[in-house]
């Protein structure tokens, strides 16, 4: 059985040689992200341009998912390149500090509405929470702060607000360059860092479709007050991401567990796709095996039903980008085995005809004993319905169009098969369909499988016909 859990490896400088971009292939990777946090506009084209060229030599899709960077809300640099804060001791956040001129008492910030946002009481946590103040006072621009936990703070570390409610904008001018970049190259997904509603999801659709983006919206979950209005932001998007990271520092890292299984769990339940993010294997930059931790947090993503599991530095600048794809590979086919089929939408009532035919076909297919599931497709819309239901069946995406494979590859479950109608003879389409599945080894004399296709071909949305047959006996259909 194919692994269902998808896999979405970071590109970096440790996977630029094609040999090591060949490994992580062969390895096993469904989609690679390119972080607009890094790098040049050049660089990341290079990368996207020999992936796909690399996959395609394989005979794969991968997809593309270009991440942007959202607002930079960091302190400034220090004159000594770092200072070492000890509890108890005043320090401030002045945006009247130059932005290299910070010094054991203060330090600049590239965000210079903080004080706006901030007031006596709050907790501001720096570098990824490593460092903790408290908010005594602010006046001027200047945030008058009391070390409560300490350690060296080196130059441009992060800053966040505990609780959330810092009110940067979630798109930059950086990111709305990087979003005619991202249509430029045919990315097949943007994520939109620091999402804080569904109106910033619809802002930069509306960009990137305005630049000629036919990608599908990922919004990054990573901002405490997002998950007031999570419902707003599934249904604006096409996939959430669990960035642990920022949320972990915003919410608190005892919440964490608790929320993503309520993040993937929700996202299901509105038919949107999941990737849960952040040292999900973060030992194996330096260590060619993982943790038990990280073997279990793997795993307790793929039981919670996350469509795919990301990896950030461990394949981007790790030592082992290879062993640590073929290591998630492992962990989510066991993961996997324990997986059951679902009651999901079993009492909804369905708002279009290709949405229902994709709830009867995977109804079917759990309780008659199909093997397998070819659904042609022109957009992936039936397959991802299909995707949001539990189920060890594998669901084949049958589709004339490279970005349509690429997109589905995003999919819990689902695998893209080149594959274009050349007759109108439904038993013909039907004989070449079977035929296709026995010559990949996913199905025998014997079997029973659904196919789902419209009357018309290459409509979008008009997926109606469920059929079920046995393969065998499609030979004597097609000859009658």
């Amino acid at each position: 059985m194919p692994r269902r859990t998808k896999i979405v490896a970071t590109l970096g400088p440790a996977t630029d040689d094609p040999s090591v971009m060949d490994d992580i292939i062969a390895a096993g990777v469904d989609v690679v992200r390119l972080n607009l946090s890094h790098d040049s506009h050049a660089r990341h084209r290079e990368r996207a341009e020999r992936i796909r060229e690399r996959a395609l030599a394989a005979g794969h899709a991968i997809a593309v998912l270009m991440d942007l960077q959202g607002p930079k809300i960091r302190i400034g640099k220090f004159t000594e390149g770092k200072v070492q804060l000890a509890r108890g001791d005043a320090f401030a956040i002045d945006t009247a500090c130059g932005i290299e001129s910070g010094d054991i008492t203060r330090v600049g910030t590239t965000y210079v509405e903080l004080a706006d946002d901030v007031r006596h009481g709050d907790t501001l946590l720096l570098d990824d929470g490593a460092i903790e103040l408290w908010v005594e006072s602010v006046a001027n621009g200047r945030i008058d702060c009391k070390v409560v936990v300490g350690g060296s703070l080196s130059n441009n570390k992060g800053i966040n607000k505990k609780g959330g409610g810092l009110s940067a904008p979630a798109l930059t001018d950086k990111d709305k360059e990087d979003i005619r970049f991202a249509a430029e190259i045919d990315a097949d997904y943007l994520a939109v860092s620091f999402v804080r509603n569904g109106d910033d999801v619809r802002l930069a659709r509306a960009l990137f479709q305005e630049a000629g983006g036919r990608g599908g919206i990922v919004a990054k979950i990573e901002r405490a007050e997002s998950l007031n209005g999570i419902d707003d932001i599934i249904h604006a998007s096409d996939a959430i991401m669990v960035a642990r990271g920022d949320l972990g520092v915003e919410i608190g890292d005892a919440e964490l567990p608790a929320v993503q299984k309520r993040l993937i769990s929700r996202a299901r339940d509105l038919n949107s796709v999941v990737i849960t993010a952040t040292q999900m294997m973060q030992s194996m930059i330096e260590n060619p095996i993982p943790t038990r931790a990280e073997v279990f947090d793997v795993a307790n993503a793929v039981l919670d039903g996350t469509d795919a599991v990301m990896l950030s530095a461990e394949s981007s600048i790790g030592k082992y980008p290879a062993k640590v794809v073929e290591a998630l590979d492992r962990i989510c086919l066991e993961a996997e085995k324990s997986v059951t089929r679902s009651g999901h939408r079993i009492d909804s009532v369905f708002g279009r005809v290709d949405e229902g035919i994709a709830m009867a076909a995977m109804y079917t297919a759990n309780h008659l004993g199909v093997k397998a599931i070819a659904a042609l497709t022109e957009t992936g819309s039936t397959v991802k319905w299909m995707s949001r239901i539990s189920s060890g069946i594998p669901i084949y995406a049958m589709t004339r169009f490279a970005p349509t494979r690429r997109k589905v590859r995003l999919f819990r479950g689902v695998y893209p098969v080149s594959f274009d109608v050349a007759t109108t003879d439904i038993h013909e389409v039907n004989c070449e369909v079977i035929e296709e599945l026995l010559r990949r080894g996913t199905v025998r004399d014997g079997d029973l499988v659904i196919i789902t296709k419209g009357d018309r071909s290459g409509v979008e949305g008009q997926t109606n016909i469920m059929k079920i047959m046995r393969v065998g006996e499609h030979r004597l259909l097609n000859e009658d």
